[in-house]
């Protein structure tokens, strides 16, 4: 994550990077899921381990998210305490959808990196921002 900082125009590649090396350490899960507040007053011993686990994860990886941004952005979530919320507000500001393309008559486009994208439908290029495609 070091060498993948989220600067504020990498947010799909940070992204990709934060979801492999959490899946490792299996609290992926902690990103999508909201933070459960409490536990039913008679829970289990099962449920209170799952509870403490789930608030250990969230701490982990909400330091894990904090330490992989640059200083400057680091600022606009460190009083966040639960991960879903940083994460749904640096969705909101920075994900990019990956169908950034603009399709027309199933032609074959570059997309910014490059790469050959076949279209499998056309699209308006108003539903588009400028600069993302260029043609074959």
């Amino acid at each position: 994550m070091e060498t993948n900082k989220f600067n504020g125009t990498n947010y799909n590649d940070w992204l990709r990077n934060l979801r492999i090396v959490l899946d490792f350490k299996n609290q992926g899960y902690v990103l999508d899921k909201p933070l459960p507040t409490a536990l039913p007053e008679r829970s289990s011993p099962e449920q209170r381990l799952t509870f403490e686990k789930w608030h250990e994860d969230n701490r982990k990886v909400r330091s894990i998210i904090l330490a992989s941004m640059t200083n400057e952005i680091q600022k606009q979530y460190d009083k966040l305490e639960d991960v879903p919320s940083i994460m749904l507000r640096m969705k909101d500001i920075y994900a990019v959808p990956d169908w950034h393309i603009i399709c027309r008559d199933k032609s074959i486009l570059r997309d910014q990196d490059g790469r050959r994208i076949v279209c499998a439908q056309s699209w308006g290029q108003d539903a588009f921002p400028r600069g993302k495609a260029r043609g074959p």
